[in-house]
């Protein structure tokens, strides 16, 4: 079993097997560098742990909320539409973002730019006039 000892302020990891009564190291030079490797493990494992935890347990549930489309046609990887220019009328006006009447726009990324400060905005097409 691993202990911390206090000496001077400063923690030192030891066994409980390399004390003397009064507290000292062995005097062998190997429990000197025990000592050592097993402070330079704890002080490198203890960061990766806590960063794999944030990792875990924040990023991944944050991910899935700033995602666009949370709930159109989630079963296909992607999501493709083609019209014909002449289907078009004079004006249409395409989503970026999430629509109920996707993939036409319906203002909702007006709200979602008040509120974060973003810069999401439809696509407009209309037919050049001659």
């Amino acid at each position: 079993m691993w202990w911390l000892l206090s000496e001077g302020g400063s923690g030192i990891l030891f066994k409980k097997g390399d004390i003397y009564k009064r507290g000292k190291l062995h005097p062998d030079g190997n429990s000197s560098f025990k000592r050592e490797l097993m402070i330079s493990y704890f002080a490198a494992g203890t960061p990766v742990i806590g960063y794999l935890a944030y990792k875990r347990f924040y990023v991944k549930d944050h991910f899935n909320k700033s995602m666009a489309n949370l709930h159109i046609q989630k079963d296909n990887p992607k999501i493709i539409h083609a019209y014909d220019m002449e289907d078009l009328g004079d004006k249409a006006v395409y989503c970026h973002w999430r629509s109920k009447k996707f993939p036409l726009c319906d203002g909702s990324h007006t709200k979602h730019n008040e509120e974060t400060g973003d810069n999401v905005r439809p696509l407009i097409t209309k037919k050049k006039e001659t």
